[in-house]
């Protein structure tokens, strides 16, 4: 059976969900560059890098980040979603352009701070859109798919540091990052709708009810939005809200450790471990496929058997991969190994975004996943100046595995403490239903 179309004149979800995914492309090349110039950074003479100071600088981003995502929930009550989006690609684009110019590896690490701050609101703003003009059911799949633009990032930035780092150096790789802002605003501001909700949060029914008309969304109603927003944080602090959202917030804090510690310094560790700058690159790339194979497998799963179990297996997939990297295995096994660093990484962290979306009441749900992304973002900090100052002590390459497999092993123990039964608007419990695959009808 074909699949049903929406009606003459109403557009798809779909267009929207590809809209965001490049620019979460974007967002994925521009964050995950750095990585892919280390090693040329440290090899550069007029700044005489050492490895903990580029870890230092690689966790300015991320500080960046941490700052865009607390001031994205409170720019997007103001600008709007779409508009939130524009400034966002717009702001990290003028960076980038400046860290290719940077004089200094000072003024460097300030741009990639400035960047960071868009990179930080981009992301939920995406996320959030491609989830409300999404088909009811297939929200965790264009969740997921999204998300996974990423990787694509991350691969985009390995393959191209093959091709142009040794014959143009590392500034052209920033340049290219600016490129988002000629390619993405135009196509943003022509073709993506802001969304239904911050229209009637701002009284501009009409408006409202013309984008969920035309995009077959459910029609909004005057007041709903407006009563959600004023939701404070301290509804979190009520049992058995609070023990979860911190479960939630330090799980996925070791998360982004894994991730962001991983994609910046696994180049350098592989070239420490003795493979040549393009083996090493190759292995970013292969981990970050992994990355996109795991976030889409894994939602699959968890539709059907529940994310708990699945962010589960999901870390313990990364804890074993990573020990079979600190073992130098044959090459073949050591790609399936990086393969599945990638899986159990990038796929445990779009669970547990997911999950945390399941689990908490609708009346908090916003609030909760603001406060848990802000949490997590601590851990993109942490993982590069941790995998910074490693290698910096010139330990053996095994140790730079054995920094992230211990927080891995922690989050499978802080998962099993996370409740099987999900609250709903009215702080009842709730058995998890996970759904089953669905037959046609």
């Amino acid at each position: 059976m074909s699949e049903a179309r929406p009606p003459a004149g109403r557009r798809s979800g779909t267009t929207v969900a590809v809209i965001c995914c490049v620019a979460v492309i974007f967002d994925g090349y521009d964050l995950s560059v750095f990585a892919t110039t280390i090693p040329s950074l440290l090899e550069y003479e007029p700044w005489r890098l050492e490895a903990a100071q580029a870890g230092v600088i690689a966790s300015y981003a991320f500080m960046g980040m941490l700052v865009g995502t607390l001031i994205c929930g409170f720019a997007t009550d103001v600008l709007g979603r779409r508009k939130m989006l524009m400034f966002s690609i717009a702001w990290f684009s003028i960076w980038m352009l400046a860290c290719a110019l940077a004089p200094s590896p000072e003024l460097f690490g300030l741009f990639r701070l400035f960047c960071g701050i868009g990179l930080g609101g981009l992301l939920p703003t995406a996320l959030a859109l491609t989830v409300e003009f999404a088909p009811r059911d297939r929200r965790n799949l264009f969740n997921a798919l999204v998300s996974s633009g990423f990787s694509v990032g991350t691969i985009a930035a390995s393959l191209l540091a093959l091709m142009l780092i040794e014959p143009f150096g590392f500034r052209v790789m920033f340049a290219l990052g600016g490129a988002a802002a000629i390619v993405l605003l135009p196509v943003v501001h022509f073709a993506m709708p802001e969304s239904v909700g911050f229209l009637a949060a701002k009284g501009r029914l009409r408006e409202a009810r013309e984008v969920a008309e035309r995009y077959g969304l459910p029609e909004p109603t005057e007041g709903v939005d407006r009563d959600a927003r004023r939701v404070r944080l301290r509804d979190l602090g009520r049992r058995p809200l609070l023990f979860v959202a911190g479960v939630f917030a330090l799980t996925t804090l070791i998360g982004q450790l894994f991730i962001y510690g991983l994609n910046t310094w696994l180049p350098q560790i592989m070239r420490t471990a003795g493979y040549p700058l393009g083996s090493a690159l190759s292995f970013l790339a292969t981990m970050s496929v992994g990355a996109i194979v795991g976030a889409t497998v894994m939602s699959w799963f968890a539709d059907r058997f529940g994310p708990r179990r699945i962010a589960f297996w999901g870390f313990g997939i990364g804890v074993l991969a990573l020990l079979v990297m600190s073992v130098s295995p044959q090459i073949v096994i050591l790609y399936v190994a990086v393969f599945l660093a990638g899986v159990g990484a990038n796929g445990t962290s779009v669970i547990l975004n997911g999950f945390v979306a399941i689990w908490f009441p609708a009346a908090v749900r916003a609030t909760a996943m603001g406060a848990i992304m802000t949490v997590a973002r601590i851990g993109g900090i942490i993982g590069p100046i941790m995998g910074g100052l490693i290698i910096g002590a010139e330990l053996p390459f095994q140790w730079s595995f054995y920094a992230f497999v211990v927080p891995a092993l922690i989050g499978m123990c802080l998962i099993l403490t996370l409740p099987r039964r999900h609250l709903d608007g009215r702080g009842l419990a709730e058995p998890e239903r996970p759904r089953r695959a669905m037959t046609s009808s």
